[in-house]
């Protein structure tokens, strides 16, 4: 019910509005945050029915069936297991209220409508939104360029002309390099945390 109220005071619509971090409590979304895990909100639009979080970890997305009902459905999508890609921002022409950022996270596409006047601080989160669709798209370039090399390698060993037993030495020393070796390019390149890039560009 104090939610509810908060969001009345906030005077929300159908179209989006981008809420202020003093405001974050009064959301419902910032239940879900896992601030124990150090997660935090870099960037929060709220309707009536829905709200649309972004934290350093995850989009986190509370569905609403509707602006008069009170039950919600809360959706999470982990950067690291939901790749943002087809990040669009669509201005508003001169009658238009709303402006709206598009983009996919994995399979499911998001369209949010925003009030125009907050174009500059949506700007800044399509710029975010973007950075880090291509940082997690040359992420995956440099993972499965690290796997191939790997095949490389065993298809080598494999056509090699040695004995069976030296054979099974030499492969079992390869696979264990070889995961010892990806684990730690993954370490590297498997991105969980985008605090730095919404630091970069989220003027709050």
């Amino acid at each position: 019910m104090l939610k509810k109220f908060a969001s009345d005071a906030l005077g929300l619509s159908d179209i989006g509005k981008i809420i202020e971090p003093v405001d974050f409590d009064k959301t419902d979304a910032d239940d879900y945050v896992r601030h124990e895990d150090n997660e935090k909100i870099y960037f929060l639009i709220k309707t009536k029915a829905d709200e649309y979080c972004f934290t350093n970890l995850a989009f986190v997305h509370v569905d609403g069936e509707n602006a008069i009902s009170s039950k919600r459905t809360l959706k999470r999508y982990p950067y690291s297991q939901h790749k943002i890609s087809n990040v669009l921002l669509e201005t508003a022409g001169k009658v238009d209220l709303d402006i709206e950022i598009k983009f996919s996270l994995g399979n499911e596409g998001f369209s949010i409508d925003v009030d125009k006047k907050q174009i500059e601080k949506l700007n800044d989160l399509y710029k975010a939104l973007v950075f880090i669709s291509e940082i997690t798209h040359e992420n995956n370039v440099m993972l499965e360029m690290a796997g191939q090399s790997l095949d490389k390698a065993v298809t080598v060993l494999q056509n090699s002309r040695t004995s069976e037993t030296q054979l099974a030495d030499q492969y079992k020393q390869l696979t264990e390099y070889g995961f010892s070796w990806l684990k730690s390019v993954r370490e590297q390149y498997h991105k969980k945390d985008f605090g730095d890039v919404f630091e970069k560009y989220i003027n709050n």
